[in-house]
């Protein structure tokens, strides 16, 4: 039984990221609604409790998902912490007033921890992306949405 469930997990995990390749291909990402596209379809779609789009030069939002709200700066932190990785490391990943205990980070990106949630932010060449996660979601499936979707702007020089 304990194989049937693993073998069903990796099927929907594989078909998920699969998904994001396949529906980010035909979004428009020359207007705000199709970042919104990306937030709504590809993130919150594909289980994420909650996501936005910055960009990488100044943190500004380009997209975020409802409930969720980038408080004092937070935006303008982590372009500056992804400059340092290490300052991930010392001061935590801080998302919606949440702090969340620095699993991984470097320059492409970071993970972070918190109760039975945590965070996953991809940076491309012009944006970051941030995907919150919680208990729904395993860790593993939530770096996969996000890092997919990070992927697929590099390749379209985003």
């Amino acid at each position: 039984m304990k194989v049937l469930l693993s073998v069903c997990l990796l099927l929907c995990l594989a078909l998920s990221v699969n998904s994001v390749r396949v529906r980010t291909h035909a979004k428009s990402h020359a207007t705000q609604s199709g970042w919104q596209a990306y937030i709504d379809q590809n993130l919150i779609g594909s289980g994420l409790a909650g996501a936005a789009i910055i960009g990488a030069n100044d943190g500004g939002v380009w997209a975020i998902s409802r409930g969720l709200t980038l408080k004092g700066g937070e935006g303008a932190t982590i372009v500056n912490n992804f400059k340092s990785p290490s300052k991930f490391t010392a001061q935590g990943v801080i998302v919606n007033g949440v702090k969340y205990f620095t699993l991984k980070a470097d320059n492409y990106s970071v993970y972070g921890k918190g109760g039975a949630g945590g965070v996953v932010l991809v940076k491309t060449a012009k944006t970051i992306i941030i995907g919150v996660y919680d208990s729904k979601l395993q860790p593993g499936a939530a770096a996969r949405v996000v890092e997919g979707l990070g992927e697929y702007l590099i390749d379209q020089g985003y």
